[in-house]
């Protein structure tokens, strides 16, 4: 880059980009499980660290450094390291910084396999998590201030419910008490937030969803000070490999090009469907930060600059009428997948969240009359159509 600070557009287009000598325009795609040495020496030197250059796919290929450099610009993160999916990054963040004895603590209001990763898989061995409500700003001190903490993980927006935690107020508990900020920005992305920005140690990315955009690729992603992040989690992926493909990379690279279009467009369609939802005689609550009536619209504003292109809304007559508006749907797709140019359509309770215990799924405020719905770039009046025919029955 000529430019000293190019903008967030074309860092999405241009950053990241390093031509090999047949001048290509778009991005290379090097496709190879190994990298050749121009000597045994240099190998050694390879292996040890020594001397910059790849090794091995499995944690060195240029176009996962290519969407890892793109990526970390777009959040203003010294750097990335970027893994096989979602769930890959959060296992690769809580490996590579935490060990047996300590502790974290987490929403709540949490993606349900984020919940079985911590309870299920983490506890045994010795990683212990205490949860407390996203909103609930004393309670998160109370809970860093306990010996042994190590680290704060949030999602904000929140899944399902939307929730918006106060980044700003978090770091600044992680600051006094000697813990690490983690932020999922899955939902929002750079293009709506910045959570490094506020204060976050570390940002996590389900690639998956919008960073890719179009529901073709997983892949995941760690951002932050270089020191913090690298040399923890490239040891983590060199030696367990969770390791994002070059091919997926390329994929995801393409789609960080169109990023900001899409999120803003999809934005603006998710405020007009929240908007019908909240006048439905048959809707009992809407949740979405971009209306006046959610609990943390004016924090959303603060450090979103849209609502995002999530939103749920609950039902009477429980899992019987939730269920019925799914089945009536033609066009948006019954899958519980998110952050695609197409709309889809999920019952948390039975789905995402289905391996969560009942009671824990009732503190989160996850019911039966529950229904998520991400938006994607079809006519609004399509999708309203399509959800008045479940509705109206």
């Amino acid at each position: 880059m000529n430019h000293e600070q190019p903008g967030f557009d074309t860092l999405a287009v241009r950053a990241g980009t390093d031509r090999t000598a047949f001048g290509e325009h778009s991005e290379a795609l090097f496709l190879t499980s190994s990298f050749v040495f121009s000597s045994a020496g240099q190998a050694a030197a390879r292996f040890a660290g020594e001397e910059p250059g790849y090794v091995y796919s499995r944690y060195t290929n240029p176009t996962v450094t290519a969407f890892e450099q793109r990526l970390a610009a777009l959040e203003n993160a010294e750097c990335c390291v970027a893994t096989a999916s979602g769930m890959a990054a959060i296992l690769a963040c809580v490996m590579g910084l935490m060990k047996a004895g300590e502790r974290m603590v987490a929403s709540r209001s949490l993606f349900g396999a984020t919940t079985q990763l911590f309870n299920n898989f983490l506890a045994r061995f010795g990683i212990e998590t205490e949860y407390v409500a996203l909103t609930d700003v004393a309670a998160w001190e109370t809970a860093a201030s306990v010996p042994g903490t190590r680290l704060l993980f949030v999602e904000t927006p929140s899944n399902p419910l939307t929730e918006i935690a106060d980044i700003a107020a978090l770091s600044a508990i992680a600051r006094r008490t000697g813990t690490l900020l983690i932020v999922d920005n899955c939902f929002c992305s750079p293009a709506l937030q910045r959570p490094l920005a506020l204060g976050a140690d570390i940002v996590i990315h389900s690639a998956t969803k919008y960073l890719d955009g179009q529901g073709r690729v997983l892949g995941g992603a760690v951002l932050g000070k270089r020191d913090l992040v690298f040399d923890p989690l490239t040891a983590f992926l060199r030696n367990a490999g969770p390791t994002l493909s070059p091919f997926n990379a390329w994929v995801i690279l393409k789609g960080l090009e169109t990023l900001k279009l899409r999120m803003e467009a999809q934005s603006r369609s998710a405020l007009a469907l929240a908007g019908w939802l909240e006048r439905h005689p048959r809707v009992r609550r809407v949740h979405y930060p971009g209306l006046a009536s959610h609990p943390q619209h004016d924090l959303a504003l603060r450090q979103q600059s849209l609502g995002g292109a999530i939103l749920s809304f609950e039902v009477d007559g429980g899992r019987i009428a939730a269920w019925r508006v799914v089945d009536a749907c033609k066009v948006i797709s019954i899958t519980a997948n998110l952050g695609d140019t197409k709309s889809t359509i999920t019952h948390p309770a039975s789905t995402t969240h289905g391996r969560v215990a009942a009671a824990a799924r009732q503190a989160a405020g996850i019911g039966e009359g529950l229904l998520r719905i991400a938006v994607g770039l079809e006519d609004v009046s399509d999708l309203v159509g399509d959800l008045e025919r479940g509705l109206g029955q």
